[in-house]
């Protein structure tokens, strides 16, 4: 009996164990090691990126312009990092991209210890970490789906969902907490060796080839290609368009997290910590809740469900007249924010085939680059008319918008069927060893 046959002889697991099913790949944990570490390291450099650039210049305005060094290029690049994702090995593409993070934070440090480090370090900086990024994260999210397979997906992009929100939680506060007590040149040095860890990490996860051989394709080919099927494909482009509606109208309101920190509850900077904390806190609960619960093969009802319960538990946190009531009204915003997100990525993976998985999930991220511009109209309406009013007032537009696009989007509705049709065929070929689950399994 081979090792796969084995591992489908046992028992299917339950409780817990069904919680961390993917982690019991071995190249899974790999991965999901280096993530962890990758996203701690970044997260925490964010503040101290934006610390660092403060201190160099004495300007708030400073912090915006670090930021946007870091954002455009993402938004830009990371058609063309989807494109590389699906014509080279990803886990070649990288650790490439993680060994350039490594160099890059390296010269910073170099500069820093030197005394040297200009404020137009860090705007180059940034820019490349800009760059790098959208080769980075396409490739990885491909990685996970041919380790794993579909009937795996579910669960392992609940775990990494969590170690995001986990390492958005706790890196920044660590980070900022040790600047304090060991100084920012060793707190920069942790990071490097964060992503230096995340680098040996992906260095033991085995090779993942292209899906397939695009021959004398052209780059602007591949892209136009990607955009085109997220357009021919119904359900996929159904799911992306539904995956803005809270990015364009509810999630800007953690923008405006400080107005009611400051204007509406007079709780100052300690209050709008944990605001923050206690919002990034939902976001791991969520995610546990998915990977705990396991798939569902009732993907829409859930997706529908959790953008209501958002919406409605955000109305409520916008007009709360007491802070420690908004604790937990924020808490569970974000836990169904989190419901949503990782279920509608994970619909997504399920859908799309290897060949174009790369671009798809570049275009993902673009989506989640455009919390700007929702940003833009919450906040004229917030300088208006007050926070609570912006916020409750988005918080009921995703409400209207989710309802009507349930109602009025067939192919909305054609996304269970699909995704369960898609379920079905990858366990047929883990059966017999020849899909991506099976051939994860034999090696485990």
């Amino acid at each position: 009996m081979n090792r796969f046959r084995e591992y489908e002889a046992r028992p299917a697991p339950s409780g817990w164990r069904s919680a961390t099913s993917s982690l019991y790949y071995p190249q899974f944990r790999w991965i999901y090691l280096s993530n962890v570490a990758f996203f701690f390291a970044m997260n925490g450099q964010f503040v101290v990126r934006s610390y660092l650039a403060f201190k160099l210049t004495d300007s708030a305005f400073a912090l915006g312009l670090v930021n946007l060094a870091v954002a455009v290029p993402m938004l830009v690049v990371s058609p063309f990092g989807g494109v590389v994702a699906d014509r080279v090995e990803k886990r070649r593409l990288i650790m490439i991209g993680q060994a350039a993070v490594v160099l890059n934070e390296a010269i910073v440090l170099v500069l820093l210890i030197a005394g040297v480090l200009a404020f137009w370090h860090m705007l180059v900086a940034a820019f490349a970490m800009g760059c790098i990024f959208p080769f980075i994260m396409p490739a990885r999210q491909s990685i996970v789906a041919s380790i794993v397979g579909r009937q795996g997906l579910a669960n392992a992009m609940a775990l990494s969902m969590g170690g995001m929100n986990a390492a958005r939680v706790a890196g920044p506060v660590l980070a900022g907490s040790m600047i304090s007590v060991i100084g920012l040149r060793w707190v920069y040095a942790v990071a490097l060796l964060l992503y230096l860890g995340a680098l040996l990490a992906m260095s033991r996860v085995d090779r993942s080839p292209p899906a397939e051989d695009r021959g004398e394709r052209g780059v602007f080919g591949d892209i136009a290609d990607g955009f085109r099927y997220v357009r021919d494909d119904p359900p996929v482009r159904a799911l992306m368009l539904l995956s803005l509606v809270p990015i364009l109208l509810a999630m800007p309101f953690q923008m405006l997290l400080v107005v009611f920190a400051e204007d509406v509850w007079d709780v100052g900077s300690s209050g709008l910590g944990i605001l923050q904390a206690v919002a990034g806190v939902g976001g791991i609960l969520g995610s546990v809740y998915v990977a705990w619960r396991g798939d569902t093969r009732r993907k829409v009802r859930t997706m529908i469900a959790s953008l209501l319960a958002f919406g409605g538990t955000l109305f409520l946190f916008a007009i709360s007249p007491w802070f420690l009531l908004a604790l937990p009204l924020v808490l569970l915003s974000d836990v169904f924010a989190s419901v949503f997100n990782t279920v509608n990525g994970t619909a997504i993976q399920l859908l799309v085939p290897d060949a174009v998985r790369g671009r798809v999930m570049a275009l993902m991220m673009m989506t989640f680059g455009l919390t700007p511009l929702g940003t833009l109209p919450i906040s004229a309406v917030a300088q208006a008319w007050g926070a609570p009013v912006a916020v409750a007032g988005a918080a009921v537009a995703t409400v209207v918008v989710s309802v009507a696009f349930y109602l009025l989007s067939a192919s909305l509705r054609t996304v269970d069927a699909a995704s369960n049709a898609a379920l079905e065929d990858d366990l047929r070929a883990a059966r017999i060893g020849t899909g991506p689950t099976g051939a994860a399994r034999a090696a485990s």
